[in-house]
């Protein structure tokens, strides 16, 4: 089952460039420099290999939050528009007015 329940599988998945994924790779980038510059390296030449694998590791947990916060988001709508069909006295519609009956009648001053 794993994170997901199987009805969070039928989401349509998220964009590979998201806000999550950008931030985390970039944390996870800025993680790599801080710890070269912490042991008094290069922080931008070396461990290349380091900062590209923190930055993937980053790019893939952003990816999969995402993933899980459409789901519970979409769970949250699913819910309340079920209560929203099951209570409909409560969510009566507005009768719809038109614009010149809402806004005072207009007398220029001349």
């Amino acid at each position: 089952m794993g994170i997901f329940p199987d009805e969070g599988k039928r989401l349509p998945p998220p964009g590979i460039v998201n806000r999550n994924s950008v931030w985390l790779s970039a944390v996870g980038w800025c993680t790599a420099m801080l710890q070269n510059a912490i042991n008094l390296r290069p922080p931008l030449k070396s461990g290349v290999h380091r900062q590209v694998l923190l930055a993937t590791i980053g790019w893939f947990i952003g990816y999969h939050i995402t993933k899980y916060e459409n789901y519970s988001y979409a769970k949250l709508d699913r819910d309340m528009n079920e209560y929203i069909r099951l209570h409909p006295e409560e969510f009566v519609p507005k009768e719809k007015k038109t614009f010149a009956e809402i806004v005072e009648p207009f007398h220029p001053v001349r």
